[in-house]
């Protein structure tokens, strides 16, 4: 089989699954995964044959595809921020909004009277870590450290971290019953945020191939994490300190509401979709 004949033989395949722009990409990224061929390349080459272990491979992709695991998965990594990091299992494929926030904060950062030289962040939700090795790349002299309950995701935040060259402090730890005892600049996180009623809505395959822990509240209220993380920033974020939120969208007012009373500053802002997706605090 042609790579040509290979592109429209994975289009057929997964028609029911991705439309042709998706069924394009993907098959292009997977081309590249194991062929070793570009998207130059690809086209420039598009009449050559597949190495019969190479369309192995391939059509075993489709058949992984087919069972609706994320293509992130397959291939083990993913891009996030302009950086690649190493996904499986064990953690929540990084989305769009996390990068939303990650781009506020690095800018109200740099534009705050904080000394990049001296910062102290703690991220909580490490997941695969993307949030706390993004601003270590962005902040190199801060001093971050990041929570999270799972081993595993601690694992794979490690693997990162080692793939990037960045120290962060990992701390394992369950966050609802962890007391810190330092005091932190910044205080960022994406926590689990969706409640237990609203699973139905959640897609099989996220439900399926991701870790139900960082997706769902563990309890019954939806802001158990909120308002933790409100006591300890109460506590442990230092004068004019920052806050930053990945927030569920249905509960925006909600959540803002347990950041009014210890923040010279708190505001719910908007994601480029125009949902409540992040709260903004200052103390």
């Amino acid at each position: 089989m042609t790579i040509s004949e290979f592109k429209k033989y994975f289009k057929t395949e997964l028609s029911e699954l991705y439309n042709d722009s998706e069924s394009a990409f993907l098959c292009a990224v997977f081309i590249e995964k194991i062929v070793g061929f570009d998207s130059f390349h690809q086209r420039r080459l598009s009449d050559q044959e597949l190495l019969i272990e190479d369309e192995k491979q391939l059509t075993e992709v489709i058949s992984i595809l087919k069972t609706g695991k994320p293509y992130q998965q397959i291939l083990g990594e993913t891009e996030f921020y302009g950086m690649v990091f190493f996904v499986d299992e064990h953690v929540l494929i990084p989305r769009p909004e996390t990068e939303e926030l990650l781009e506020m904060a690095i800018n109200t950062i740099h534009n705050s009277e904080l000394r990049p030289q001296d910062l102290k962040i703690l991220d909580i939700g490490t997941g695969s870590g993307v949030i706390p090795l993004v601003l270590k790349k962005h902040f190199p002299e801060a001093q971050v450290s990041s929570i999270d309950f799972s081993e595993k995701a601690l694992e794979t935040a490690q693997r990162n971290a080692e793939y990037h060259q960045l120290e962060i402090n990992f701390i394992h730890a369950d966050y609802l019953n962890f007391k810190l005892t330092e005091n932190y600049d910044v205080i960022i996180s994406n926590p689990p945020y969706i409640g237990m009623d609203e699973e139905i809505e959640i897609a099989d395959s996220v439900k399926e191939f991701e870790p139900t822990m960082a997706l769902f509240s563990p309890v019954q209220d939806a802001l158990i994490f909120y308002r933790k993380i409100a006591q300890d920033s109460k506590q442990h974020l230092k004068d004019n300190g920052l806050l930053f939120l990945e927030i569920n969208q249905k509960l925006g007012s909600e959540t803002l509401d347990l950041y009014h009373e210890h923040f010279s500053e708190s505001h719910l802002i908007k994601d480029l979709s125009e949902n409540d997706r992040f709260i903004f605090g200052k103390k």
